[in-house]
């Protein structure tokens, strides 16, 4: 595809990143010449130097004959501006804009083809807010996320010593779980994966991907890691955009206690919060820490701009007696590099929020993308269309399917009960080897390494005769 990319902040990077690899023709934009010089050394990309609301810059850009714009700078203001500029000079076919301001996301009218012609919107800090929640709701989950509106989860946990099913082959678990339907789709060992067989055993320290409907996933963690008691208390340092929404999302849920270092925000955020405790102090102060009982928290959340502070204060606060921590860090280099230590997880909220972006420049009818291990693994729902004669899924058994080494069909969701009146109810379905798919099946697709998706995006396109 032929995609502009607006925008060259920590979001833009990291979509690009993504993009590159996949053989995409990318042209960013950005008004830091300094900084798109960086980018283009280290990526195969274009660069254009200028404003992106500018008609004469997506010209330059490219805007004639791209597939896709993707508008992520620091300005609703300019991602607004650029979609209806595609769209009216240039007929761009389809538009996405970062949108941080939720009062577009309470007017959708103002992003129809009309107005600002924006065809989908995220919201990098929403998406990281949610993902944040569900870690809470699994404190002892490294991943959570959900696919088919949420009637299907995919979660990762440690495998710890004394586990009921730590030390036995993965079929084991149709013994200890006879009544629930969940698919183990990866292992990882010392940081390699292992393609799951029956005869695989599990062993403490491996990262464990399972599948399984969202109503069992406590049952299953209960078989792989230690299930802690419920989170009660909960301390989040930043009262940024992320600290705001998180605080104001769980605070009815949870005792909630947020550490502002600026006097002003502080304030501004006290009032907007209705059953949260919000300080004005450093997080890395230790008798800070000390004075509001750290060692009595069950999770710290560490969500400031400063990701060295991040580290820091999350670190101290766990040599402190918090139960668990958390920290939002943007360098990749820096997430592998501390999660696991005093660090239980950390979070880039580029990659965390890139899947939203990747399900509409995946080729395919792709509902949903999740990027898996700091983005070096990716999930996938994407739905079966055609029939046995224009679709190499179609009508086949899934032990028929020639999936690439490495890729693996977790789950089927399938739609039953459709009527006229219904759009009906979805029913999880766990892959086995002769399960057959049918058309308009929502498959789960696990791939243990980004290069598969291309192979398995190919697997599923339809022939012309569909059409």
């Amino acid at each position: 595809m032929k995609i502009i990319l607006l925008g060259a902040g920590q979001v833009g990077a990291s979509v690009a990143e993504n993009l590159v690899s996949e053989a995409n023709d990318i042209t960013m934009v950005d008004t830091d010449a300094d900084h798109l010089a960086t980018l283009r050394d280290r990526l195969d990309l274009r660069t254009v130097c200028g404003n992106a609301a500018s008609p004469s810059v997506l010209k330059e850009a490219g805007a004639d004959d791209a597939d896709l714009l993707i508008a992520v700078t620091q300005s609703d203001q300019t991602n607004l501006c650029a979609c209806r500029i595609a769209r009216t000079l240039f007929n761009l076919p389809t538009r996405i804009a970062r949108l941080r301001s939720s009062d577009f996301v309470d007017h959708p009218e103002l992003l129809s083809l009309d107005n600002f012609a924006v065809d989908f919107s995220i919201c990098p800090e929403q998406i990281v807010t949610d993902y944040i929640r569900r870690l809470i709701e699994f404190p002892e989950a490294l991943q959570v996320v959900d696919f088919a509106d949420g009637a299907l989860s995919l979660i990762a946990v440690r495998a710890f010593e004394g586990g009921p099913l730590v030390g036995h082959p993965i079929k084991a678990l149709r013994y200890h779980m006879p009544n629930i339907e969940v698919r183990v789709s990866a292992i990882y060992r010392d940081g390699e994966p292992i393609i799951p067989e029956g005869d695989t055993f599990i062993k403490p320290g491996d990262e464990v991907f399972c599948l399984a409907a969202s109503a069992n996933i406590r049952r299953v963690m209960r078989e792989l890691t230690h299930v802690d008691r419920p989170m009660r208390r909960i301390m989040i340092a930043g009262g940024g955009n992320i600290g705001l929404r998180l605080a104001r999302a769980i605070e009815k849920d949870y005792e909630v206690k947020v550490l502002e270092y600026d006097k002003r925000r502080a304030e501004m955020i006290a009032i907007e919060l209705n059953d949260t405790l919000v300080l004005r102090g450093d997080s890395t102060d230790e008798n800070l820490l000390e004075n509001e009982n750290i060692d009595e928290m069950d999770m710290f959340v560490a969500l400031t701009n400063d990701e060295e502070d991040n580290i820091m204060s999350a670190s101290l606060a766990k040599r402190m007696g918090a139960r668990r921590t958390l920290a939002l860090i943007n360098r990749k280099s820096y997430v592998d590099l501390v999660q696991g230590g005093h660090i239980d997880i950390a979070i880039s909220p580029a990659q965390t929020s890139i899947g939203s972006l990747l399900a509409h420049v995946r080729r395919g009818d792709v509902v949903a993308v999740h990027s898996l291990r700091r983005g070096a693994a990716e999930a996938l729902e994407i739905i079966a269309h055609g029939d046995e004669k224009n679709s190499k899924v179609v009508g086949r058994a899934i032990e028929d399917i020639r999936l690439p080494r490495g890729a693996t069909i977790g789950a089927i969701v399938r739609m039953e009960g459709i009527t006229e009146d219904s759009p009906g109810r979805p029913t999880v379905l766990m892959a086995h080897h002769d399960t057959v798919i049918e058309p308009e099946d929502h498959l789960i697709v696990f791939c243990t390494s980004k290069k598969l998706v291309r192979q398995v995006e190919k697997l599923f396109q339809v022939d012309f005769s569909f059409f």
